[in-house]
């Protein structure tokens, strides 16, 4: 079994990008159009620093009258005016483009993990708590979004919008320019000190968070136990602990981020105060042509160069946060799948139900062997069950048989066929399954019989739960088959939730049924309606019982005593006990008050 474990694995920027970016190529018509209106207000923001310019140097023209200058300024503000409607307008069809194309891939991402975490087995899927898996599916992909609305096309404009007016410094006067270009290496040691730390920030934020997730999780389904034992206190405390944990991370991203920021801002603070010492000398140099007006332009588009650089700081915080989950979602869909189907596997339209297992050997972990050469047969239409101490491996055979996990060694036939070169749906498709633990979804129990599969009719439905006598209950509901179901079926008893289970797996008509401890947790009652329903389903499928009830496995063909991963014993009930073995000795102490007189007689 290949392991599936809550780690980061460490990636290079190229290769998270690569993979972020072919989530977009769907929509890359899209994103070229939101850059290209990107192009537009980039053009538009250049402007007003050099029009502002303008109006300085026509206050300060002693050649122009009074009325001149106000239609000057007239001009230029109607034209500051237009292009404000411009920006604004065209920055709104931006926005709106970004998010409708961040959301879609978000969607898509939340459903490629979603799907990948169904194919893995239930094996891979146990080694890693439900909170954590939740916090990949919402949390993390949450977190790629604003990457794609806001973060990517902001960086790829804040470079153009620095290199455009880069290249307007250079054209106003070039000797400053290269003056405060001499703080710019600053600037890049500075990220590239901050790139670093700042993403240990982040994967640590992202793994505390998965934490909380995960023990919320946990302890909210087992609220009930915790309160039984009054263990408030502890579980206060072993939350607390978690959370300061994530807290603290938090601080640390915190600080990383709080000493980058201030650091860019003081260069860019330098940067102007190089921009006035030596932008001032010139203007009063009367052999220079240097205006008040290109003075304080060039001041402003020196501030408007550094603006962006801060502005990537900020987009650099989210960016390394965003690579930090993609990097958690990547862990998970790089995770393979160990149970596959085999490139020629087949489909099945139907099966007999005959199962055969030749010498099958399997350990949940390498060199602990479940079952040790474990042969047996199974006739079509037979029921056979399988008894035996809890460990013994009698579970484990039946998750084999529906392909939860993989055998390391032997073979499982289903119809004289490897069941490895079956399709795991079409296996599964013919196999209905009663489970101890019963597990309800939020819904009506209609949905939870049919599991919204509207190929099956109303009637199919009425007719499974009534095979199985669960109309005995859910006919007394005020609105039947519609009655709502919440979370887990809480507000069923364990033998009603049962009951629903078996018209579950009823409705779907297997060729095979598989109950595992399905009467353990049920009253007497419940367990005579479920016991009528197994006699009648052993005349239409195969059926592969566990139980530690004796009482409801005395009439199947077969009975199986499993012993620390071996079969022991086998043979009918009548057959079992004549051995005077194993399950002479189980019978006789699950019944030594009520039925000794009969074991004695029959003995």
């Amino acid at each position: 079994m290949k392991d599936f474990k809550d780690f980061t694995r460490e990636r290079s920027d190229k290769d998270v990008i690569r993979r972020l970016i072919a989530y977009l190529k769907p929509h890359k018509v899209l994103f070229f159009f939101t850059l290209f209106l990107m192009a537009i207000t980039l053009i538009v923001q250049l402007l007003p620093p050099f029009l502002i310019g303008m109006i300085i140097d026509i206050l300060t023209t002693d050649t122009l009258e009074y009325g001149e200058k106000l239609d000057r300024i007239l001009i230029i503000g109607g034209i500051f005016l237009g292009l404000l409607i411009v920006t604004n307008f065209v920055a709104y069809v931006q926005t709106f483009w970004l998010q409708r194309i961040g959301q879609q891939i978000v969607v898509t991402m939340r459903e490629d993990v979603f799907a990948h975490i169904q194919n893995l087995s239930i094996g891979q899927i146990n080694q890693v708590p439900v909170g954590k898996l939740v916090t990949r599916v919402t949390n993390d992909t949450n977190t790629l979004s604003e990457m794609y609305t806001s973060v990517a096309v902001n960086l790829i404009r804040n470079v153009f919008y620095m290199l455009a007016i880069l290249i307007i410094l250079f054209f106003i006067n070039w000797k400053i320019t290269l003056i405060v270009m001499t703080t710019l290496p600053l600037v890049v040691i500075a990220t590239i000190i901050f790139r670093k730390f700042s993403r240990m920030a982040y994967r640590r934020v992202r793994s505390n968070v998965a934490e909380v997730n995960a023990f919320l999780s946990e302890n909210l389904s087992g609220m009930k136990v915790t309160q039984i034992f009054n263990q408030e206190e502890k579980k206060r405390g072993e939350f607390r602990e978690r959370s300061e944990k994530l807290r603290n991370s938090y601080l640390q991203e915190i600080l990383v981020f709080g000493v980058y920021r201030p650091a860019i801002y003081a260069f860019g603070m330098l940067g102007m105060i190089i921009v006035l010492f030596v932008g001032v000398a010139d203007v009063i140099n009367p052999a220079i042509p240097f205006t008040a007006g290109l003075l304080f332009s060039f001041y402003l588009y020196v501030e408007n160069f550094f603006e962006p650089i801060q502005q990537l700081a900020e987009q650099f915080n989210m960016l390394q946060n965003a690579f930090a989950s993609a990097e958690k979602i990547f862990d998970v869909l790089d995770t393979k799948p160990d149970i596959v189907d085999e490139d020629d596997a087949m489909e099945l339209e139907s099966f007999t139900g005959a199962i055969e297992f030749k010498d099958v050997w399997f350990a949940y972990l390498p060199d602990q062997w479940v079952l040790r050469g474990v042969s047996f047969k199974v006739k079509p239409g037979d029921t056979v069950a399988f008894v035996g101490a809890t460990g013994s491996g009698k579970t484990t055979i039946l998750a084999l048989i529906v392909r939860n996990y993989d055998i390391q060694k032997g073979q499982i036939l289903i119809d004289g066929i490897d069941i490895r070169r079956i399709k795991r749906s079409s296996l599964r498709r013919h196999i209905g399954q009663m489970l101890q633990d019963v597990f309800l979804f939020s819904g009506t129990i209609r949905e939870n019989i049919t599991l919204r599969d509207e190929d099956i009719t109303p009637e199919e439905v009425k007719s499974a739960s009534e095979y199985v006598g669960a109309n005995t209950f859910i006919d007394h509901l005020s609105d039947n088959y519609d009655h709502v179901v919440l979370e887990r079926g809480n507000n069923f008893s364990s033998g009603q939730r049962q009951l629903i289970s078996f018209a579950r797996a009823l409705v779907y008509k297997p060729s095979l049924m598989i109950l595992d401890e399905a009467t353990a947790n049920i009253d007497s009652e419940t367990e005579a309606l479920i016991q009528e329903s197994l006699t009648k389903l052993m005349n239409i499928s195969t059926m592969i019982i566990v139980a530690h009830r004796l009482s409801t496995i005395q009439h199947c063909d077969k009975i199986i005593l499993m012993q620390q991963g071996e079969i022991k014993e086998q043979g009918s009930h009548q057959e079992l006990l004549k051995l005077k073995g194993l399950y002479y000795n189980l019978y006789q102490l699950q019944y030594e008050e009520k039925e000794q007189p009969e074991i004695l007689e029959m003995a």
